[in-house]
């Protein structure tokens, strides 16, 4: 009786040690930024990567379920303004910027001393950008114009033609012909949008994309 007794007590203890505090994460001490800071954008436009942070315990571990409260100083702002940390300790936002050229977002839990601070720049759309067609390269391969704006292509190929293929986007703009030589191309944009584009004669080597903001 006495052997079963001490073997039913060390398999206690063992489960104990195996799934006890030594392997779950205490209560949260600390918010740490783990995306979207310091990100350039255009006035009134969403960003285009959300903002994130962990919550991690005093060793240093995720911690889920916390109730993480986002807040805006100046304008723009965040939806939600409240997240919950998934099973890796994260919770995010997506913020929204404003027509002032720096904003400022706060992310904090109840009892954290010290919150977790975003800053963004904001800036003003361009309504006509250019890109460049060179052999096997759209420079710059990603650009952004401003709504009812214009994207013109110019070739500096020499006797290489190339074109302007779209592939994908809120509408489908007429892709350009297939040139060569100092000519050009050029889309207005009326749908706020990303548009992908490539060339459909390298299309592995030449992609490129338009995102269209307010």
């Amino acid at each position: 009786m006495t052997t079963k007794r001490v073997i039913t007590l060390l398999a206690g203890v063992s489960a104990w040690a195996c799934n006890g505090d030594t392997t779950q994460p205490r209560p949260p001490s600390d918010l740490v930024k783990s995306g979207g800071d310091a990100q350039s954008w255009y006035f009134n436009n969403p960003l285009p990567v959300p903002l994130s942070v962990t919550a991690l315990d005093p060793s240093g571990r995720p911690v889920p379920g916390v109730v993480v409260t986002w807040a805006v100083t100046g304008e723009g702002g965040v939806s939600p303004t409240q997240s919950t940390t998934n099973a890796n300790g994260v919770a995010s936002t997506i913020d929204s910027l404003g027509s002032s050229t720096l904003q400022r977002v706060s992310a904090s839990f109840t009892g954290l001393a010290n919150a977790a601070s975003f800053i963004e720049v904001a800036s003003a759309p361009s309504s006509a950008v250019g890109v460049s067609v060179s052999n096997n390269l759209f420079a710059p391969k990603d650009t952004a114009v401003q709504i009812g704006g214009t994207v013109t292509w110019t070739w500096n190929s020499g006797t290489t033609a190339h074109n302007v293929t779209y592939t994908g986007g809120p509408t489908s703009p007429p892709n350009s012909p297939t040139q060569a030589g100092g000519t050009t191309f050029s889309t207005t944009f009326t749908m706020v949008g990303k548009y992908t584009y490539h060339c459909n004669i390298h299309p592995t080597q030449m992609t490129g994309s338009v995102t269209v903001v307010h």
